[in-house]
């Protein structure tokens, strides 16, 4: 009987248990239901408020006291896919993240009349020494610079030019809403957000940084100057000209795998051979050597760092750009400005780069500060304008470099120099009189229906063109990245998430067999690149990555078995 009272009372406290459980389930699912709503609101709210800035912006620009500026901006941007280009808008956010920019000397061009200069004794500077006629001497050099096209070789000794892919297939028309995916990943680094290959364009980062050597003739012309500062303008022309296949490429590069490589042998044609290894995954870093028998060598490690920051997205290459000309032992060393990726919300994305670079040659001392100033609705300045001035190893002004990152760079000779009137922020404008600006580095015509093959130059058209004899691990061999240029996206993005977790599963491995290292007090090297070895850089006191050699040894033997299967 007692036993039968006990069961009655148990049945009794399930019963009240199940009634609150129920109860307090009916609950939380309303604030569950609550939160997502709230959520949704707030995501509409968001994009609202970004269309009616982007509608704030266009009234604004309309407005009668800004008619002559935005004029302006019109009339020097042709052909152009960023706003006002009459497109979509941005946040007038500059200073936020260009302030050092302040710091930029500020100076004031005027050109001289070369038949009524003359040398004299005046309390002005002569910048330049030597009479003006000397300019005309000196112009060989400069003229020479090739303005037809990536196809057109100057270089007489070298072999005829191996025939070349000139199309892709043409992209896809998929459409995926970008806010969709990046939404919850505002604040985060870019290269951990799982992206699909829609965003992609067919090309690895590795790939994108060998198109640095696009204009790779303007060092071809610098290894000729007798001048220091004269090849510096050479040097600084070929630092901006990287930035020119970057004004319609608004599709982000695949992100390379741990031990992936890219080779661009163009020994035969152009005189140099190029060789890329992805050294680091966390952070993303990129290993660069290239070697050119024309008379100079380059190499960089770049780090990617990058950040969503709601509306626009921020990329800073991190890391030291070194070129040494062989004869001289001349030595530059520069960085990489700041790219932005505007518009992500709403509207259509175009990309800006702000920021400075400083070029040193460590051998003569001879500087050049060029300037990117950040895009502007409300400048009268031209967009994607980049000013600055080469001086000597004592500080004389010698050289004024002008121009756009996307089109061109002029140089002018300085003859003189004074101190002009102070501006509104308190800075002293240096006044430089020059010669007649000269064009250094005009950018090449995109190739026909370019607007379907993402906006890719000649040189980039043949960058994943299949070849024969590269290593097991360049990035010509990826597949999910030939798929997604062959127009199969669903299967790309298949591959893609097949290999990152084989690259996962390889790192959960590493980073187990560092776990026993450290258990067993032996010590563990970790991920060491196969082509390039750590060593502290001299000039920057930065661990860099430097081409250890063996790669294109490797090649003529066709011997890969040292490489690691990674695809």
């Amino acid at each position: 009987m007692e036993w039968l009272e006990k069961d009655g009372q148990f049945q009794d406290a399930c019963r009240d248990f199940l009634e609150l459980a129920e109860t307090h389930s009916r609950k939380w699912q309303r604030t569950l239901q609550y939160e997502r709503e709230q959520r949704i609101r707030l995501e509409e709210t968001i994009e609202q408020l970004a269309k009616q800035h982007n509608s704030l912006e266009r009234a604004c620009r309309g407005a009668p006291g800004l008619s002559s500026s935005t004029t302006g901006i019109t009339n020097t941007t042709k052909g152009s896919v960023q706003p006002s280009k009459g497109e979509a808008s941005d946040e007038d956010e500059e200073t936020e993240y260009f302030d050092a920019m302040e710091d930029a000397p500020a100076f004031i061009t005027v050109t001289a009349d070369p038949k009524h200069h003359r040398r004299s004794g005046s309390n002005l500077s002569g910048a330049s020494e030597g009479h003006p006629e000397d300019w005309t001497l000196e112009d060989n050099v400069f003229e020479s610079s090739n303005q037809s096209g990536y196809n057109e070789s100057t270089c007489k000794d070298l072999l005829p030019k191996k025939r070349r892919r000139t199309r892709v297939p043409d992209k896809p028309n998929y459409s995926l809403n970008l806010w969709s995916i990046m939404k919850n990943c505002i604040g985060k680094e870019l290269s951990k957000i799982p992206m699909p290959v829609n965003f992609n364009e067919p090309l690895s980062m590795l790939q994108r940084l060998t198109e640095d050597l696009e204009y790779h003739e303007l060092l071809d012309k610098a290894v000729k100057c007798e001048s220091s500062t004269e090849q510096m303008c050479f040097v600084a022309a070929f630092s901006v000209s990287s930035y020119s296949t970057t004004v319609h490429r608004t599709a982000k590069p695949f992100n390379p795998l741990l031990g992936e490589t890219y080779e661009l042998d163009r020994l035969d044609e152009f005189g140099f051979r190029s060789l890329c290894e992805q050294v680091s995954h966390h952070p993303p870093a990129a290993a660069h050597h290239v070697f050119s028998k024309r008379g100079w060598t380059l190499w960089q490690e770049i780090t990617i760092a990058s950040k969503f920051r709601g509306k626009y997205l921020s990329i800073m290459p991190l890391g030291a750009i070194h070129l040494e000309f062989h004869s001289s032992g001349n030595h530059y060393v520069w960085r990489k400005v700041t790219s932005t990726v505007h518009n992500i919300i709403v509207g259509k994305l175009w990309i800006d780069q702000s920021g400075e670079i400083e070029i040193i040659n460590h051998k003569s001392k001879d500087k050049c500060q060029l300037k990117f100033t950040p895009y502007s609705y409300f400048s009268r300045d031209i967009p994607r304008k980049v000013t600055g001035v080469v001086t000597d190893a004592d500080g004389k002004a010698h050289y004024v470099m002008s121009g756009t990152w996307d089109e061109k760079m002029e140089y002018s000779k300085i003859v003189q120099s004074s101190h002009g009137n102070t501006s509104s922020e308190g800075k002293q404008k240096t006044v430089y009189q020059t010669l007649t600006p000269k064009v250094l580095w005009k950018k090449y015509p995109l190739p026909e229906n370019a607007e379907n093959m993402y906006f890719f130059s000649d040189l980039a058209l043949t960058l994943n063109e299949p070849e024969e004899r590269v290593a097991p691990t360049d990035s010509r061999l990826r597949p999910d990245q030939r798929l997604m240029e062959n127009g199969k996206w669903d299967e790309a993005n298949v591959e893609k998430q097949r290999l990152e977790e084989k690259q996962r599963a390889v790192r959960r491995r590493r980073e187990a067999e560092a776990v026993e290292a450290l258990e067993e007090g032996k010590d563990y090297e970790g991920y060491i690149p196969l082509w390039f070895e750590r060593k502290v850089d001299p000039l920057t006191g930065e661990l860099i990555c430097i081409y250890k050699g063996g790669y294109w040894e490797a090649k003529e033997k066709q011997d890969w078995s040292m490489c690691p299967d990674i695809f």
